[in-house]
C-alpha cells in the first residue's frame, strides 16, 4: 500500500538485541479429583498439554509484541526440543543460534484449576560451546539497547559474550536481568533489574556476612549499584512495586498497580522486556523503571504465561495495548479503566455490601472526605461514581469544574476508604446506578431522599438510600468565592 505521505519516510524500528538463556516451558494441565491408591499423591486427568518458548526466548517474544525489531542471541541445543524451540522463535524474530552444551533445558509445570502442583526440570547444563564473535558483534553494533536475560544456564559467564557486552554498554543503553547462578552484570549497565530474592542472594556474594538487607530494599538498591558500577538498578518486590536507585544516589520507590490476580510467573520478564524497549526509545532510567512496572503489573492482571500466547508475526495488540498504557501511566496513572460491570463484578467477589456515593467532587475538601468516610462504614466496599468534565459545566456553569475529571477521580482513589472510582457522563448517575445496584447509596446535603432523582432507581434494585448532614461552610463553590476574593478563613 502506498503512503498517503509519500514524502514522509515511515521511521525504522526501534531495535532490542536479547542475550541470555531459553527454555522450552511445558504446561501439563488437567483436573485432580482423585488420589493415588498406592500413593497419598493425586491423581491428574490431562486435558491439555502446550509449550511455548520460556527465559529469554518469553522476554525475546514480548519485547517483540511491543512492536521492537528484536534479535535473540542464545544457545539451542540440536535436538527435537531445540528444533521445536527454533521454529517457534523465529517466526516472530530473528535468532543468532548459539552452540548449546546438552539436551534443551525444559521446565514442565503440572498444574490443576489454575494451580501447579508440580515443576519437573530437566536438560542443559545449556551453556554456549561455540560463539560466533563476529555476527554478536555486528548485532550489538545496530543495537538501540541490549536487554540481557539470564537464566542460570552460562550464556553471561561466557568470556567472549562478556567481553563483547562489556564493549557494549560503554556506547549502548543496556538492561541486565539477572540469576543468582549466572554472571555478575558488566560494568556500566544502564539498569540492572534484579527481584528480591536475587538482590539479596548478591548481597551476600558482594559483602560475605554483611546485615540482611530483605526488608530495606532501597538500600539494597544502592549498595548493588555501587558494587555492579551501574548506571541504576531496581530491586523488584512483587505486588509492592520496585525501588530504583540511580547514579545521582537517590532511590525512587515505584508503587505497582493492586491487581486481582496473583500469578506473578513471567512478570520479570515483562518488567524487562518493557524498560529496554522505553530505554530503546530514548526514555528516561525513571520512566523506564515506572514504565517496566506498570506493564508487570498489567501482565499479571492479565493471566500471566498461563494465558499468554506467543503473539502474531506483526505483534500481539494486547501486549502493544499495554505497553502504551504502561507508558501513559507513568506520566498520568489512571484509576478508572476498568468498566462498570467488571468493577461492580470485581468488588461484589467476596460478598459483602456494596456501598457508592458520588457527585462532582472538584476541590476535594473536609466535607468530601467525611461523606467518603462515612459511606465507607455503612458497608464492605466503597465506589464512588464522579460527573464527567461536561457534566460539571452543566450542573455548576462555566468555569467549572476547577479539577477534570481524571484527576478528580485519580485524587479519590487514593482514599484507603475508596475501592472504585468510575465516572459518568449524565447530569445524574442513574445510569451508572442501574449497571452498578449497589446496596447502598450514600448522599451528602440537606434534602431529603424523595427529591434524589435516583431513589426510584436504587430502590428498584433492591438497595436503600442513606442521607448524609450537610457539613458547612465547606462546598466547592465557597471555596472558590473565598479564594477569589483573597478570604481563606472558613465561613
Amino acid at each position: 500500500m502506498t503512503s498517503p505521505h509519500p514524502d514522509r519516510a515511515t521511521p525504522a524500528p526501534r531495535h532490542v538485541v536479547v542475550v541470555g538463556d531459553v527454555v522450552l516451558d511445558r504446561e501439563i494441565a488437567g483436573r485432580a479429583e482423585r488420589i493415588c491408591p498406592d500413593a497419598p499423591v493425586p491423581v491428574l486427568d490431562v486435558t491439555s498439554i502446550r509449550q511455548y518458548p520460556g527465559g529469554a526466548g518469553l522476554t525475546a517474544l514480548l519485547a517483540a509484541a511491543a512492536g521492537v525489531r528484536v534479535t535473540l542471541v542464545t544457545p539451542i541445543a540440536d535436538d527435537h526440543a531445540g528444533t521445536t524451540l527454533l521454529s517457534m522463535l523465529a517466526a516472530h524474530l530473528k535468532v543468532i543460534r548459539l552452540e548449546h552444551n546438552g539436551p534443551t533445558r525444559r521446565k514442565t509445570r503440572v498444574r490443576s484449576a489454575g494451580q501447579t502442583l508440580l515443576r519437573i526440570d530437566d536438560g542443559g547444563p545449556g551453556n554456549p560451546i561455540a560463539v560466533s564473535v563476529d555476527e554478536l558483534r555486528a548485532a550489538l553494533a545496530t543495537a538501540d539497547a541490549v536487554l540481557v536475560s539470564d537464566y542460570g544456564a552460562g550464556t553471561t559467564s561466557d568470556p567472549r559474550i562478556r567481553a563483547l557486552l562489556s564493549a557494549a554498554a560503554a556506547s549502548t543503553r543496556m538492561v541486565w536481568d539477572p540469576h543468582p547462578r549466572g554472571g555478575p552484570p558488566v560494568e556500566g549497565v544502564t539498569l540492572v533489574t534484579p527481584n528480591l530474592a536475587e538482590a539479596v542472594a548478591a548481597q551476600r556474594v558482594a559483602q560475605p556476612g554483611g546485615p540482611d538487607l530483605t526488608g530495606q530494599p532501597d538500600l539494597l538498591a544502592q549498595q548493588l549499584r555501587t558494587t555492579w558500577a551501574a548506571d541504576a538498578t531496581c530491586v523488584t518486590t512483587g505486588a509492592t512495586g520496585a525501588f530504583l536507585a540511580t547514579s545521582d544516589e537517590q532511590t525512587y520507590f515505584l508503587p505497582a498497580p493492586a491487581v486481582a490476580a496473583a500469578d506473578p510467573c513471567g512478570a520479570g520478564d515483562r518488567f524487562a522486556a518493557s524498560a529496554a524497549e522505553a530505554l530503546a526509545g530514548g526514555a528516561l532510567i525513571t520512566e523506564a523503571a515506572a514504565i517496566g512496572v506498570a506493564a508487570a503489573s498489567a501482565w499479571v492482571a492479565a493471566g500471566g504465561v498461563t494465558t499468554w500466547r506467543p503473539p502474531a508475526p506483526d505483534g500481539d495488540p494486547q501486549i502493544r495495548g499495554n505497553t502504551r498504557r504502561a507508558r501513559d501511566s507513568v506520566h498520568q496513572q489512571s484509576p478508572v479503566d476498568e468498566p462498570l460491570e467488571a468493577l461492580a463484578r470485581r468488588l461484589r467477589a467476596g460478598g459483602g455490601t456494596l456501598v457508592a456515593t458520588g457527585g462532582c467532587f472538584d476541590i476535594v475538601h473536609p466535607g468530601h472526605v467525611a461523606t467518603l468516610q462515612a459511606a465507607r462504614r455503612l458497608g464492605d466496599r466503597l465506589v464512588v461514581l464522579v460527573n464527567s468534565d461536561a457534566s460539571v459545566t452543566r450542573l455548576k456553569g462555566a468555569g467549572r469544574p476547577v479539577v477534570t475529571a481524571l484527576d478528580r477521580a485519580r485524587v479519590l482513589a487514593a482514599f484507603d476508604c475508596v475501592d472504585g472510582v468510575a465516572i459518568f457522563d449524565e447530569d445524574d448517575p442513574r445510569t451508572a446506578l442501574s449497571v452498578l445496584q449497589p446496596d447502598v447509596w450514600v448522599k451528602g446535603g440537606d434534602y431529603g431522599s424523595a427529591m434524589l432523582p435516583e431513589t426510584d432507581t436504587v430502590t428498584r434494585h433492591g438497595g436503600r438510600v442513606v442521607l448524609l448532614p450537610y457539613l458547612s461552610g465547606t462546598s466547592t463553590t465557597s471555596i472558590i468565592e473565598r479564594s477569589r476574593a483573597g478570604d481563606q478563613s472558613p465561613r
